[in-house]
């Protein structure tokens, strides 16, 4: 059952967890890249260069264009002042050159804080706030940094030796120590011109075009087959890749999601298994495996998710607990359950997740019920507390505790 339990989970968090980017006419283009005005429509799944990358707190990446903002790793567009309202208030700044999210323990003042560079400024944000006496001039926060920068990333210890921000501008790097502020130039002879950095699940990755590459942040060594298609892996797009992983005995594999579930093609919304079958929902509709070798496609699928579960599409998540025959289906902030045993299958409404407005992935196992919510995840003990809870639970690193990475 665990075993069942925890594919369940990483598919779900994997088909949540797809890629993407968005294309400039030339991605090889220097200098300031175009503006995209308010109405301006972007795809992202057309392949574009973004001007900044960044995660918030929650571990969500924000990816900046022109003065839109694409929040996580699916859903359209939006104006970034929506969010960050201050930055349209100074009109003589261009876009979002660069961002990131601070962590450092040398300067508790900073930490958790997002920042945003445009032209020669840097604004400050915490919880999405605009911090007293920003923006301020690059020089005086980061003395030795230039104006007009291409990306930013944090780089905290240990991956550091100490605290420390990677800066990029053309083929200059530079590495901008927060305890000593003294700035080493770089030189990343394997690495491409990074148009936009970030830091996710303690990897470095380096955005140029529509394209990305894995890096070490103090050599710069790109290792493994890079550059790859951020579309294959950062956000869901149709047809391009979407990968599971699997267990055998200690050891993850992973697959892309036609080999094994050809009938899907691309990412799901949510997966549960019940009885010795994986129920996966895309859209509107379910589609049914029964989990073997190979998993097979039952006959009559994909049916309607009305159909199915008696609720309407889209939804976020769904699990089911142990030997249960309850289906926990999160829309939003909302749980339903519906009984599996039931004819017709009904949803009745149980309760509603107060402590975070949506969720990527979920599941139920020995341990009580997990809540995966950008590369972080929380644990409940039971589908009611989660419900119930009015203090938030510990926060875990899915790459550690999900995936038995060693950071």
């Amino acid at each position: 059952m665990r075993l069942i339990q925890t594919f369940t989970l990483c598919l779900a968090l994997l088909l949540s967890f797809a890629a993407s980017s968005d294309v400039a006419d030339d991605p090889d283009t220097a200098g300031h890249k175009p503006e995209l005005h308010h109405e301006a429509k972007l795809d992202r799944c057309a392949g574009m260069e973004f001007d900044a990358i960044a995660v918030n707190e929650e571990g969500i990446p924000y990816f900046f264009k022109g003065d839109h903002l694409f929040k996580g790793f699916h859903g359209k567009a939006e104006l970034s002042n929506e969010t960050f309202p201050e930055l349209d208030d100074h009109h003589n700044l261009g876009h979002v050159d660069a961002a990131f999210r601070m962590h450092s323990e040398d300067s508790p003042d900073h930490h958790d804080h997002q920042f945003f560079f445009l032209d020669n400024k840097v604004f400050s944000y915490y919880k999405h706030k605009l911090e007293k006496d920003y923006p301020k001039d690059i020089s005086d926060l980061f003395p030795g940094i230039p104006d007009h920068l291409d990306a930013a990333v944090e780089c905290p210890k240990p991956d550091c030796t100490d605290d420390t921000v990677i800066f990029f501008k053309g083929d200059e790097i530079y590495h901008f120590n927060m305890k000593t502020k003294k700035v080493d130039e770089k030189e990343f002879k394997s690495m491409p011109n990074c148009t936009g950095a970030f830091r996710y699940m303690e990897h470095y990755y380096c955005f140029h075009g529509h394209q990305f590459s894995k890096f070490d942040p103090v050599t710069g060594d790109v290792q493994g087959k890079y550059p790859k298609e951020t579309r294959d892996y950062f956000m869901r797009c149709p047809h391009f890749g979407y990968h599971f992983l699997s267990i055998t005995g200690d050891k993850f594999h992973s697959d892309t999601v036609e080999s094994a579930f050809k009938e899907l093609h691309s990412e799901v919304d949510a997966v549960f298994s019940y009885e010795g079958h994986l129920y996966m929902i895309k859209d509107n509709e379910v589609f049914v495996y029964k989990v073997g070798e190979p998993h097979t496609h039952l006959e009559g699928y994909p049916k309607p998710l009305k159909e199915v579960l008696g609720i309407e599409g889209p939804v976020d998540a769904a699990f089911v607990c142990a030997d249960h025959h309850i289906a926990h289906v999160i829309k939003g902030q909302t749980v339903y359950d519906v009984e599996l045993k039931a004819t017709p299958r009904a949803p009745a409404k149980e309760g509603t997740i107060t402590q975070f407005k949506k969720i990527d992935a979920a599941m139920c196992g020995p341990k009580g019920v997990t809540v995966v919510i950008g590369n972080h995840y929380y644990l409940y003990d039971s589908p009611k507390i989660m419900m119930m809870a009015r203090i938030m639970p510990e926060q875990h690193r899915v790459s550690q505790g999900l995936f038995g990475c060693d950071h």
